[in-house]
């Protein structure tokens, strides 16, 4: 499964752009003209990049709580398709995986992902030096081919220090409440449930950041469209779940440097 989210990723961002369909309709913005006005509804996740491809594209959507209810949509055929990370795809559908009659076809977008913090924090800067010291020691190579997503890592700057703000430090205020709370939904390979346990590639690399705090890393699912909110109330103190930087996710957090590529694409049924 590793290896085929690799083989999958290479693909991918060798492939051209096109595009399909969804509920809510958007203006006919994008470049792809593959189901546009063809009847096909997309599922996609509320207040996610797929979303948001969605509506320039000018397609049909329905919006879902998560990546993996858009699958869902698909092979209960309440939608004819979905929208949703390669990541994802990677790891989730295909031979061998939860979803084997599931197929991804067309790449609609490129993107990048970050880590979201509270808008002036500077919890962003820790995890950035965090980014390239792990980087920089192999550590954050060795987790990503732990979970199949080496091809799609980023390559970090090593020179990056952390910067402390002067006052309303989330770094302390984290330090002194003992752990950090990171907000996350079910999202193969990024996070997901093992038995008991949160692992994947943001988990991990997360429970890294929280030891070098000095804290513990605590996991709490979210509604991905309330992500900012949950944020400014201290709810969680970071999103950590293959976040897209998006123009949208910038001006409302501040956000780390981009660690990994990612794209949108299309998943269908196979043909028989």
């Amino acid at each position: 499964m590793k290896r085929a989210i690799a083989v999958l990723l290479v693909a991918a961002m060798a492939f051209g752009m096109t595009a399909c369909g969804s509920k809510n309709s958007g203006n006919n913005g994008g470049s792809t003209e593959a189901g546009k006005g063809d009847g096909t509804v997309y599922a996609v996740e509320a207040g996610s990049a797929g979303e948001e491809a969605a509506k320039e594209n000018g397609f049909q959507y329905n919006s879902v709580s998560s990546q993996a209810d858009a699958l869902m949509e698909v092979k209960s055929g309440t939608s004819d398709a979905a929208i949703i990370d390669l990541l994802m795809a990677g790891a989730m559908i295909g031979e061998g995986t939860s979803y084997p009659d599931l197929t991804y076809t067309d790449k609609l977008t490129t993107e990048e992902y970050g880590v979201g913090c509270r808008k002036g924090s500077d919890l962003a800067s820790y995890i950035n030096q965090v980014f390239a010291e792990s980087y920089a020691d192999g550590t954050m190579q060795d987790i990503a081919k732990k979970y199949g997503v080496q091809e799609a890592l980023l390559e970090q700057d090593a020179d990056v220090k952390f910067e402390q703000s002067d006052s309303d430090s989330d770094v302390d205020y984290i330090k002194n409440k003992g752990k950090l709370v990171v907000g996350i939904t079910e999202f193969e390979p990024m996070d997901y449930k093992d038995g008991d346990e949160w692992v994947g590639f943001d988990a991990d690399m997360a429970r890294l950041v929280a030891e070098k705090l000095g804290v513990e890393a605590d996991f709490v699912v979210i509604d991905w469209d309330n992500k900012v909110m949950e944020l400014d109330a201290k709810s969680i103190d970071v999103v950590w779940n293959g976040m897209t930087l998006t123009n949208e996710v910038t001006s409302a957090m501040e956000c780390t440097n981009a660690y990994c590529n990612n794209a949108q694409v299309v998943v269908k049924p196979q043909e028989k």
